[in-house]
């Protein structure tokens, strides 16, 4: 059995902006703030991208999504996680699962945490159990703590049969 790992990071400015949405594993989050980026700055879609992306001896999201191509403008990250997943099945591989780790004071996940795990267990087609998400705070520490910010760590297991 071949067996990889693979971690991915990513981080985005948030801004007030109530006419973006606000997106979070590919499910919106109400209110009057928004994550800034070239896509739909799906900052955990983006960290799980890289994170498989890697793990299957891949490059990272920007080589297949250039912010420069004007094609990627507001497109729904749930395009580059699928893309990542189809990059891993050429190569022989099937993801087990996903430890996921959002870093920032807000937007606040609990309130959303079993909706976002619904829309990753569809994405991901794999069991909401295998799927781990957490968040955390920098305890009012540096960019992400002054809420000028969200981060996204998401480490992925995958494996050959």
């Amino acid at each position: 059995m071949d067996i990889r790992t693979g971690t991915g990071l990513d981080f985005h400015r948030l801004i007030d902006d109530e006419a973006r949405p606000l997106l979070i594993g590919g499910v919106e989050i109400p209110g009057k703030r928004a994550l800034l980026g070239h896509s739909d700055a799906d900052v955990l879609l983006h960290a799980l991208a890289d994170a498989i992306l890697g793990a299957s001896g891949h490059s990272d999201i920007g080589i297949y999504f250039s912010d420069k191509d004007q094609a990627n403008k507001n497109l729904d990250s749930s395009v580059i996680l699928k893309k990542s997943l189809a990059l891993m099945s050429e190569r022989g591989y099937r993801l087990s699962n996903a430890d996921i780790t959002l870093i920032g004071e807000e937007p606040r996940i609990a309130p959303h945490r079993e909706k976002i795990l619904e829309r990753l267990a569809d994405l991901l087609a794999i069991a909401q159990d295998r799927i781990g998400l957490k968040a955390t705070t920098t305890e009012k520490m540096g960019a992400l703590g002054r809420s000028e910010g969200v981060g996204c760590l998401a480490t992925v297991l995958i494996q050959k049969d």
